[in-house]
């Protein structure tokens, strides 16, 4: 789904590529408000916003396993939405769809890969997650200021200098999509 995204993403960016410095201002705009979002300087109630259902008993089947999963989707939106529209403007200024999709692609495993482990190691990973709930505000602070900076680099243009250099300085990443 992400890779598809990514692909959609940048297929549109296409379109709009004659308004690319636009795009990067409008783009950075929005990752900025979104590492503020994360800074706590003022939160946006769409993404504060927390709904429990509660089940009698354990969905079965191929049918119980996707509404479960499509409860947990909308569950995490909240919790993944800002990083993940932020990924998705930077996937839309990339051009090419590969280029998109790449970036989705990473998105997606960098997301899945820690839901693997903790699948493999659940009983483990329940009494770590539980410690790491302490240090959720610092996770929380520096996905912010992340977030922030790209933003500023998008805004400011510099975001496709940093790309020339890294592609310069380490001509393997020009292969990578």
């Amino acid at each position: 789904m992400f890779v598809a995204l990514g692909a959609t993403a940048s297929y549109v960016g296409q379109f709009i590529a004659r308004h690319f410095d636009t795009l990067a201002i409008v783009a950075g705009a929005i990752i900025i408000v979104m590492g503020l979002h994360f800074l706590g300087l003022f939160r946006i109630g769409l993404f504060q916003r927390e709904a429990r259902v509660q089940i009698s008993r354990e969905p079965v089947g191929p049918l119980g396993a996707y509404v479960m999963g499509l409860a947990f989707a909308f569950g995490w939106t909240p919790c993944v939405g800002p990083v993940l529209a932020a990924i998705l403007f930077v996937a839309g200024a990339q051009q090419s769809v590969a280029h998109g999709a790449l970036l989705l692609a990473a998105y997606a495993f960098g997301i899945g890969i820690p839901f693997l482990i903790a699948a493999a190691f659940a009983s483990r990973f329940i009494g770590w997650s539980a410690r790491l709930k302490r240090h959720m505000r610092t996770v929380e602070i520096a996905t912010g200021g992340v977030l922030v900076a790209t933003g500023v680099l998008f805004m400011t243009g510099q975001m496709s200098s940093i790309a020339n250099w890294l592609l310069e300085t380490f001509p393997v990443f020009a292969g990578l999509g």
